[in-house]
């Protein structure tokens, strides 16, 4: 069995936050395992005081879901019946808001990184860049 270790998800913050640096944007990085808890949040300089949390939402849902949240949002917006009962059910623990991919390994989903302080655009950048710092 393939798990994300300490070094893996210090890798994938580092790449996030590298690449938040270049996009001239705060970020904070929250790595998840495959089941969603927490190995690791890095909260970048002059990042947002709830982005911890954003990003760490963002990061559960893609790790759970398997799958990038930038997809989850899209299907949350169509309004299904499922994506309207989430927030009730899952008490706000995800949000499927564009910013996050899971983490994979050897073919296999080993966690997810979640990056929020940025655009949504720059968030899902970030998050991409952390992954592929591990994935590869």
């Amino acid at each position: 069995m393939i798990e994300i270790t300490l070094d893996m998800a210090e890798r994938a913050a580092k790449a996030a936050l590298a690449k938040a640096k270049q996009l001239g944007t705060a970020m904070t990085v929250s790595i998840v395992d495959e089941a969603g808890r927490t190995v690791l949040i890095m909260r970048g300089d002059g990042a947002g005081f709830f982005s911890p949390e954003t990003s760490r939402k963002k990061a559960v849902a893609a790790a759970n879901f398997r799958k990038p949240t930038k997809d989850l949002g899209e299907q949350a917006a169509k309004g299904s019946p499922f994506w309207a009962a989430v927030p009730a059910a899952l008490a706000g623990e995800i949000l499927p808001s564009i910013g996050a991919v899971p983490i994979t390994k050897a073919g296999r989903v080993i966690g997810a990184i979640g990056c929020g302080g940025g655009t949504g655009e720059q968030d899902h950048e970030c998050a991409q860049a952390g992954a592929a710092a591990v994935s590869a």
